[in-house]
């Protein structure tokens, strides 16, 4: 019989990518960590884990134990929930986590209107990046996180998660109340190539994501200044600066600024993602909160002025 607390341990360094995060995350030592994972692989008499450099890897036999592991990881989950028998009231703890422009236009609204709407349910919000969030939601410390898809994010096919996708929050061209572009209704972004560009930092999804709609339009980006915080974009954008990719999930301060739509096949967006761990998407509390996000994902990304 597989001892599951040695495949949790498993289960973590694949996620973490090292026997030292993992044993981190667990509250462990790191020579602990490593013991649990070889009495699993004497239990099993196969090799779990090989030397990388300075590092380890996984195996194919541990690639393969692993999909069993996040199996038994989703049964569990959904036989928590009959066992609990929570019937389809929500109540009790759910917590939720996303990224900043998400916790203020959609999460928020949420929270409210799920505490209006069921009172014994427990709605705790927190803010964290996507990588953050997805951690989190691994450790079981979350119950769903709405994240950014990224090339970083786990491919659909990852047998930890569940990721959906909740809405296509289209970006923007952001220009000065007086630029030739403003009283445009719409336009292809190919039209803005010879435009200096305000841009978030390269190391950000924020960039990829300007970068790659500048890129499907035939050009690439450039610009001397850059910034974090959507409100600064906009702000250097309003001082005449450059122009910006936004998305329109943003808030913007009151500037001399306009958000010009962009079109074409398809208009470039950022996906928008509701994750959960497999299995715990049945869960009572889950399915009213993702109701809820859907019904304001409708209109949250309506063209704004």
């Amino acid at each position: 019989m597989i001892d599951l607390r040695r495949l949790r341990v498993l289960r973590a360094v694949a996620h973490y990518g090292t026997v030292t995060a993992a044993a981190e995350a667990l509250h462990m030592t790191t020579s602990a960590a490593s013991q649990q994972v070889r009495l699993l692989a004497r239990e099993l008499d196969v090799t779990l884990l090989e030397p990388r450099g300075r590092g380890v890897r996984l195996t194919p036999a541990a690639h393969g134990l692993l999909a069993h592991a996040d199996d038994i990881t989703a049964r569990w989950e959904r036989a928590e929930i009959e066992l609990r028998g929570l019937g389809t009231e929500p109540a009790g703890p759910l917590r939720v986590t996303g990224f900043p422009v998400v916790l203020s236009r959609l999460l928020a609204p949420m929270a409210a209107a799920l505490t209006a709407a069921h009172p014994r349910l427990d709605v705790r919000l927190s803010e964290n990046d996507p990588e953050r969030a997805l951690d989190l939601l691994f450790q079981g410390e979350v119950d769903l996180a709405v994240i950014e898809a990224s090339p970083t994010t786990p491919p659909p096919t990852d047998t930890r998660f569940d990721q959906t996708p909740l809405l296509d929050d289209a970006l923007d061209l952001v220009v000065p109340r007086d630029h030739p572009f403003a009283d445009r209704t719409e336009m292809p972004l190919a039209q803005a190539a010879g435009q200096t560009w305000v841009l978030p930092p390269a190391d950000t999804t924020c960039h990829a994501h300007a970068v790659s709609a500048c890129g499907a339009a035939g050009f690439t980006p450039h610009g001397p200044h850059g910034a974090r915080e959507w409100n600064a974009i906009a702000a250097m954008v309003a001082h005449g600066l450059g122009v910006a990719l936004i998305p329109r999930l943003a808030d913007l301060p009151p500037l001399p600024v306009v958000r010009v739509p962009l079109k074409g096949t398809p208009a470039p967006a950022r996906k928008i993602l509701t994750c959960t761990r497999r299995g715990s998407r049945t869960h009572p509390a889950v399915v009213a909160a993702l109701t809820t996000l859907t019904d304001l994902s409708a209109t949250a990304t309506a063209p704004r002025g």
